[in-house]
């Protein structure tokens, strides 16, 4: 098509999971609302309590409550999108607000790895450096990090906004999807493609495999550590920790693995937005629960604060 019969697109309408019958797509959306109230309250929870709880303003914590800061963002890039669309049928997005949908789902995801890895050094230096990890984990270093992998993500996604910005969009303009991932809007674009479906799965498994090799450095480290240990209870204490910690990294690290580190050819659209839906959706809503909820000193500190939340709701007369 020559450039003179382009015609701009102003607007994309996101497919969804329009398939579905429409009584099925409204109580997809009550499941999805409720998990994500459960999301956002959930982590909302863990935020609260290690601010104010003297017992949890540990350097694991510290992460922890950034991490769910994090998902709390992460999953309402995708979720709000997903939950107007089941329950409204209203499926049309700007052009401006579908790259920033894009850009920020990809900026939050690569802070998440780099959270993780972060996270994995924390585990590491509290199991097989314990002697030292008072001295090592200071707090001006643990805000260093944080600050790193918060610049790092943004700055990594930066490249494809970039990409999306010098596309063109002359029609059709649905995308199937629910949110507005690379691979739909590179097949929906009228500018040659073909550098940027090579460069783009390259620029995404750099942080995605990256990551993943640290962390799965660290934990090998800490497992050899914990085969040394001589204490029966110190041993079970740190593979219950570092058990917890593996699910939530197979869960998101799988998902991504499926979405990015295989030809978008190779997948169906059905598969895609299943798999996506475990990584923006059942990920950051088990995250309360892995990494803090079923923790005891995380119990007690809720138990407390609901009992004093009691007590000033409903004060004895």
């Amino acid at each position: 098509m020559g450039p003179g019969n382009e015609t701009a697109v102003a607007e994309f309408i996101l497919e969804g999971f329009s398939g579905l019958d429409q009584r099925l797509q409204l109580l997809l959306s009550l499941i999805l609302l409720l998990i994500y109230l459960t999301t956002v309250m959930g982590n909302t929870t863990i935020i609260f309590l290690v601010r104010v709880d003297h017992r949890l303003q540990t350097p694991m914590y510290f992460f922890i409550s950034n991490l769910a800061f994090l998902e709390i963002w992460f999953t309402s890039s995708t979720t709000i999108t997903l939950l107007v669309i089941l329950s409204s049928g209203t499926r049309t997005i700007s052009l401006s607000s579908c790259f920033a949908q894009s850009y920020f789902y990809f900026a939050l995801g690569f802070i998440a790895f780099a959270l993780l890895v972060v996270m994995s050094f924390d585990r590491y230096v509290a199991i097989c450096q314990p002697l030292h990890y008072t001295a090592i984990m200071k707090r001006k270093l643990c805000i260093r990090l944080v600050v790193a992998a918060w610049v790092i993500g943004f700055a990594l996604s930066s490249y494809h906004l970039v990409l999306l910005s010098k596309l063109t969009f002359c029609g059709p303009n649905k995308i199937h999807h629910f949110f507005c991932d690379s691979s739909p809007l590179f097949t929906l674009s009228c500018s040659d493609t073909s550098l940027l479906w090579k460069a783009d799965p390259i620029l995404i498994l750099f942080p995605l495999l990256g990551s993943l090799c640290l962390i799965l450095l660290s934990y090998m480290c800490i497992f050899c550590c914990i085969l040394h240990m001589t204490a029966v209870s110190g041993r079970k204490k740190a593979f219950a920790t570092c058990s917890s910690h593996l699910t939530a990294l197979a869960i998101v690290y799988g998902s991504c693995i499926v979405l990015y580190a295989r030809p978008s050819k190779c997948v169906s659209l059905e598969t895609n937005r299943i798999v996506a839906l475990l990584n923006t959706v059942l990920y950051p809503f088990l995250n309360p629960f892995i990494y803090s909820l079923r923790n005891k000193t995380v119990k007690l500190a809720l138990k407390e604060a609901i009992g004093c939340a009691k007590v000033w709701l409903f004060p004895q007369s």
